[in-house]
């Protein structure tokens, strides 16, 4: 069998599922045959993306889904079972950015940065773990960050998130035992709509530049994405590290 034709059929659960790299993710794995579960919490943007998946003979569900609330990653988590029977994997790529410099002292951002970036990440894991280890198999894809490899001014707190998706994944591969399968995606710049949450307009604008210069179109995580997910249930794909080429 082609790595290809290990994708079909499997049922992938996506958060953050209506833009960027989500989207872009829910788009690729729906053409090579996966049964995609979209959660976001724009329902027009998730109702319109599997509308685009099902018309390209797709098959797409969706709901409503804010990662800060852990009974929305639950209730994404039994839709999947409840219509397709089970999960292979759970791709928790929903994430915020909203950096700035300590000195301005916005701890309703930091704290929104935790909660999407980590908290997310581990009510993903509180929803679909039990599942995978009731099932005999599953696939935990959570979505990093090359800051959480390295720190720089401006982006300390969504950095630190960064670096605890990382930690946490890590741990959780070590707990997994020999059938769950962990793996942790950390993108370099990509060309998302990361920067609208900035409200720093100088550091905005700066962003915007260093974005529309260097960034990498989504397809690019969906592919390392894809590649993890494919691989035989005996390979697990540990960490991806991935950049454009010009990025230091």
């Amino acid at each position: 069998m082609s790595l290809e034709g290990r994708l079909e059929n499997k049922v992938v659960v996506i958060t953050g599922a209506s833009s960027g790299i989500g989207e872009a993710t829910a788009l690729l794995l729906a053409e090579r045959g996966v049964k995609v579960v979209l959660g976001a919490r724009g329902v027009e943007r998730l109702e319109a993306l599997a509308t685009r998946i099902t018309n390209r003979g797709g098959e797409a569900i969706y709901a409503s889904t804010d990662v800060k609330k852990r009974e929305d990653l639950s209730r994404l988590v039994t839709l999947a079972v409840e219509r397709y029977g089970k999960i292979d994997v759970l791709v928790s790529n929903a994430g915020v950015m909203p950096i700035s410099p300590l000195d301005d002292l916005r701890v309703e951002d930091w704290e929104h940065m935790i909660d999407v970036n980590i908290k997310g990440v581990l009510y993903g894991i509180a929803a679909a773990l039990p599942v995978f280890r009731k099932q005999g198999f599953g696939h935990f894809v959570n979505i990093a960050s090359t800051a959480g490899h390295k720190t720089v001014p401006n982006q300390s707190v969504y950095s630190g998130t960064k670096f605890a998706v990382r930690a946490i994944s890590e741990g959780l591969r070590q707990e997994a035992g020999d059938k769950l399968r962990v793996t942790i995606i950390s993108p370099g710049i990509v060309q998302t709509n990361f920067i609208e949450g900035l409200t720093d307009p100088a550091l905005r604008d700066q962003l915007a530049v260093i974005r529309d210069k260097l960034a990498m179109t989504p397809d690019a995580i969906a592919r390392a994405i894809a590649y993890a997910i494919e691989q035989p249930n005996d390979i697990d794909v540990n960490e991806i590290v991935i950049r454009p080429t010009a990025q230091v």
